[in-house]
């Protein structure tokens, strides 16, 4: 069998048809083709890791520590990453949560002064098929310099390219009988289109990795970079990528992933959100890894997160990588007093993650961009800060693992319940992240937010408030609460019966989330496996304005 006969694809959404032309001819999809096939059965094998990982640590009770498997590569001082291209070498201040198909904020990134562009396919987009092939068509657009008011890809801020993590599968594409791996089918399609232009133009390819938790993650995207390196005649090593270390066990491994990612590695992210819930992933059903209110009790400063951070820049600079910090997400508004104190507020926290050593982080909203590229002159000098050895610092499991003491307020919990309501019903619009109380929130802050309420639920924690107890009529009433809420301030302008259908369809679905008796692992992942998600996208308005929104179920 040939292998466009062993591969289904679907046909496009009618406004996209032009750029879906563009991107799948019949060279890329012989090579997606050839690159899902060689790697199907081992990314089945890292997912099926994940799962053996996690029913042994439920089944023994037992907690990660460093591997003893691989401490001669911890204890070997000589090795280090190659030395990344000159553009990778000040990554001061990267755009985050940039959705690609988003094309007028993609331009304005563009015109920036900003140094890097987090062009994201995962946590800040909904992958929609309009979404990701619109996206895919601007990156296209870009790296082939066919929008005529950017800058050349040269001169533009780096793309750091961020496909979608391992738990995300592509429904629109079928190889061997199975659906498509979602990274490997937006990898594939980046490198096979637009991986030559950008290393001629010593701007890339250059990839953010979401959500790797262990080195043997690393060890099968280093192949997979080998494999297409090799497949599209480019030097060994062209590719660089930045791990985001977004997962507690990931945080165990961070040398030995550095070390399997020696010839691609541009350092490695760490970030809050993803983090945090990450303990509620593998630990939840233990007490004494009950996560209090995050409004309130938890931050950077805190034991377990500042150890976090302070191995990272350790492991990364003894090793040459560079170490990046998360994204600021509050946005600037329009008063200046009030502009003042929230660019106070960013600095204050910036400024903690520049003093432990970071070489860069992110920020969403543009006007932050130049003010935190002067904290960095300020505070720094040179390019990076690969010079911060930290050689004073020794953390230890119990560091990583050490609960912030705290409990949970009302406010906090109605926090995390609008954040979670708000994101699905951005996904059922077909929106990757949305704006709350001066903030960009994204599948981050909803992952954090469900995992709390479906914890509180299970420990039946008690509000500091009143001392009620958390529990499904709490979170259910206070869900109806918001319905109430969102649903006036719906009334009081132009919005759809549709608009309204849709939040309601939201609330069913976060009650559906936070109530199962098993904690599902990835919110997006279940979004993009439910059924009201996907008939969303086939009555056209996940993609485009119209169609009906599928009805709530209760």
């Amino acid at each position: 069998m040939s292998g466009l006969d062993n591969m289904e694809l679907s046909p496009p959404p009618s406004c996209i048809k032009a750029e879906y032309e563009t991107l799948f001819t019949t060279d890329s999809l012989l090579f997606l083709h050839e690159l899902i096939s060689t790697f199907d059965e081992e990314v089945d094998q890292v997912l099926n890791l994940r799962v053996s990982r996690k029913a042994h640590l439920d089944l023994s009770g037992d907690l990660p520590s460093f591997l003893e498997s691989s401490s001669h590569i911890r204890r070997d001082p000589a090795w280090r990453v190659l030395p990344v291209p000159p553009r990778l070498q000040r990554r001061h201040v990267d755009i985050g949560d940039l959705a690609p198909c988003d094309t007028q904020r993609f331009i304005q990134a563009l015109q920036s002064p900003a140094q890097g562009i987090q062009v994201d396919f995962d946590d800040g987009n909904c992958p929609t098929y309009y979404n990701q092939i619109k996206g895919l068509h601007n990156v296209f657009k870009v790296v082939h310099n066919q929008f005529p008011n950017a800058p050349h890809i040269s001169q533009a801020p780096v793309l750091m390219l961020r496909p979608r993590a391992w738990n995300m599968v592509e429904h629109n594409m079928m190889v061997g009988g199975k659906e498509a791996p979602g990274p490997l089918f937006d990898f594939g399609l980046l490198m096979f289109h637009c991986g030559d232009t950008l290393f001629k133009n010593k701007s890339g390819p250059f990839f953010y990795l979401s959500k790797v938790e262990s080195f043997m993650e690393a060890r099968l995207w280093n192949k997979i970079f080998m494999w297409t390196e090799q497949k599209l005649g480019l030097p060994l090593g062209s590719i660089k990528a930045t791990v985001l270390i977004e997962n507690v066990l990931a945080a165990f491994e961070m040398e030995e992933i550095l070390y399997e990612l020696r010839e691609h590695s541009a350092g490695l992210n760490c970030g809050i959100w993803d983090y945090s819930a990450s303990f509620i992933n593998k630990f939840g059903l233990r007490q004494a890894f009950l996560l209090p209110d995050r409004s309130k009790y938890v931050n950077m400063e805190k034991r377990f997160l500042r150890s976090y951070m302070q191995l990272l820049v350790q492991t990364c600079h003894r090793r040459g990588a560079l170490a990046t910090g998360g994204m600021a997400a509050p946005l600037l508004p329009e008063d200046r007093d009030a502009q003042r104190t929230v660019m106070a507020a960013v600095s204050r926290l910036k400024l903690m993650e520049i003093q432990a050593g970071v070489d860069g982080f992110m920020v969403y909203d543009l006007g932050l961009i130049e003010p935190m590229q002067k904290l960095f002159q300020l505070h720094t000098e040179g390019d990076n800060q690969l010079h911060k050895l930290l050689e004073d610092v020794a953390v230890t499991p119990e560091d990583l693992l050490s609960m912030p003491s705290g409990g949970v307020t009302l406010y906090g919990l109605k926090y995390n319940i609008a954040v979670g309501v708000l994101f699905i019903n951005a996904w059922l619009s077909g929106k990757g992240h949305f704006f709350y109380r001066g903030q960009v929130e994204d599948s981050a802050t909803a992952e954090i937010s469900r995992s709390q309420v479906w914890q509180w639920i299970r420990h039946k924690t008690e509000l500091e408030d009143d001392s009620r107890v958390v529990s499904r009529r709490l979170v259910t009433d206070l869900c109806k609460e918001l319905l109430m809420e969102l649903l006036m301030e719906l009334g009081t302008g132009h919005h759809s019966d549709r608009d309204k259908q849709r939040l309601l369809t939201a609330a069913d679905m976060f009650l559906e989330v936070v109530l199962k008796r098993d904690f599902p692992e990835f919110i997006t992942t279940y979004l993009n496996q439910d059924h009201t998600f996907l008939s969303s996208q086939n009555t056209g308005q996940a993609e485009a304005p119209g169609g009906e929104i599928p009805r709530p179920k209760l």
